[in-house]
């Protein structure tokens, strides 16, 4: 939110910053335990690397403000800084408060009006462009008119610090959808795994709804990566009124009988294995368990011993692994929040919503993760520079 408020009013924009909490970047305080690593030294390939979910989608924002750019900027605003291990950039007072020093003094130089303590309760549009925002602050409710609004709310992570989710609250109250949750207690063990090249298939009751093709990723609440986003518009209507079943193809290149035949060789070349360790070659490490305990095939049976009908049921699990979807939404208390808005609605060179003008996203509403080492703080910096440089 500052960075964006900042490279708004160098662009010559009067510029409101509407914080609720009663100080400016309480979640930048606890970042790198409170010594804020603030981006990361390592080359462009390390820093496209690090990024988890939707890499693509940066590529824009992190050309236009990179790593490099990030600490040009903040030796220009006096902080001095060093370089640690794995290339994680830290300031040199080890205090992520003369961070937000740094950044508080500019806006103040540069005339940002901030407003503390002040709640955005919601985020007005009118004929599909942005309106104005509805404040709340000790002496009551107001409306504040503007030409561009920047949703910098970050994501549903250490609500402790004020980050409790309102940006996707806002985000879908002007149409924009987001990821997945499910009902199985099990997704939990998936958690932080990536499948390529799978199809997923969603029924509303025996109605297909939609189909789709390429890679997902397992979250700690749920489903999210790129097929699921994309289905994510077309189910959430659905799944505010009741669940909807969500069926994983892992093999959809081969055919049943195929599959068969694949699972048959590896079952023949160590006759003597254990269920449980049979299955390494066919599937990742992380989804054996879960397909063992599903197949209902005992963990400790030898493969030579696994019947047709036991096969068979293999097979059919293989290519229909099932799971309920209960709602779009569920966030929990980690600090980097996985899920977010869907960047197909956002544009990736400028940050803007395709579904409002003049409406746009910055840092960890939108849904992208990066792994720790200062990676998901640059990626916010570049969203919100992108977003505020084109705010005419």
């Amino acid at each position: 939110g500052m960075m964006a408020a900042i490279t708004a009013a160098r662009n010559n924009n009067k510029v409101t910053l509407i914080e609720k909490n009663e100080k400016l970047g309480k979640k930048l305080f606890i970042t790198g335990k409170g010594r804020c690593n603030f981006t990361n030294a390592g080359d462009e390939e390390d820093i496209f690397n690090s990024i988890v979910t939707n890499k693509k989608f940066m590529y824009s924002s992190l050309r236009g403000f990179s790593n490099y750019d990030c600490m040009g900027f903040f030796d220009e605003l006096g902080l001095k800084f060093k370089i640690e291990r794995g290339n994680r950039v830290f300031p040199e007072s080890d205090h992520s408060s003369d961070v937000i020093g740094a950044l508080s003094r500019q806006m103040k130089k540069l005339g940002v009006n901030v407003l503390l303590n002040t709640q955005v309760v919601a985020v007005n549009e009118g004929k599909g462009e942005f309106a104005g925002v509805v404040v709340k602050d000790a002496s009551g409710q107001k409306e504040i008119k503007g030409d561009a609004c920047v949703i910098a709310t970050g994501g549903n992570s250490y609500s402790s610090t004020g980050s409790t989710g309102d940006g996707y609250r806002f985000a879908k109250s002007i149409g924009h959808s987001g990821p997945l949750k499910v009902r199985e207690e099990w997704e939990e063990l998936l958690m932080g795994l990536s499948l390529k090249n799978i199809e997923v298939t969603f029924y509303d009751g025996d109605k297909k709804v939609f189909t789709d093709f390429g890679e997902m990723l397992f979250t700690h609440f749920g489903v999210s990566g790129p097929v699921i986003l994309s289905a994510s518009s077309v189910i959430t209507g659905i799944v505010k009124e009741r669940p909807v079943r969500l069926s994983i193809d892992l093999k959809p290149a081969i055919t049943d009988e195929q599959l068969d035949e694949r699972i048959l060789r590896d079952f023949s070349k160590e006759q003597n294995k254990a269920f449980k360790n049979s299955l390494d070659e066919l599937l990742p490490k992380k989804l054996i368990p879960v397909i063992v305990m599903q197949s209902g095939i005992k963990p400790e049976k030898k493969v030579n011993e696994v019947t047709r009908e036991e096969r068979q049921r293999l097979v059919k699990l293989l290519k229909n692994f099932d799971m309920t979807v209960t709602s779009t939404r569920g966030f929990n208390e980690a600090i980097i929040t996985q899920g977010g808005v869907n960047v197909k609605e956002i544009n990736p060179s400028t940050m803007e919503s395709k579904l409002v003008k003049n409406i746009y996203f910055a840092g960890e509403v939108i849904d992208v993760d990066a792994v720790t080492g200062g990676f998901n703080l640059q990626v916010a910096w570049s969203t919100a520079y992108a977003a505020a440089s084109h705010i005419q």
